[in-house]
């Protein structure tokens, strides 16, 4: 029960995350309203993070590639030291 709620969480971040990135190929938006706004502050938070180390490369940011990958990763772990200690 509990591995499926961890593990639902973290794909409804990878999703948010995915949407985030779908929708900065949209120059209309408006991030300041909502829920542009608040997308924007659930994600950011975590992409920030990646941002900061790994610079834009030609125009392009990869971070949020390797925020993703970071976030599958740690999902792993986590499901799987939670599933050895049930």
């Amino acid at each position: 029960m509990i591995l499926k709620l961890i593990n639902e969480i973290f794909y409804l971040y990878g999703v948010l995350i995915l949407i985030r990135i779908f929708l900065t190929w949209i120059p209309t938006i408006d991030w300041d309203a909502q829920p542009m706004k608040a997308l924007r502050t659930i994600t950011d938070v975590y992409l920030d993070l990646f941002r900061s180390l790994i610079p834009p490369f030609g125009g392009l940011d990869f971070s949020p590639i390797i925020a993703i990958i970071v976030l599958q990763i740690f999902q792993v772990i986590l499901t799987s030291f939670i599933g050895g200690i049930m």
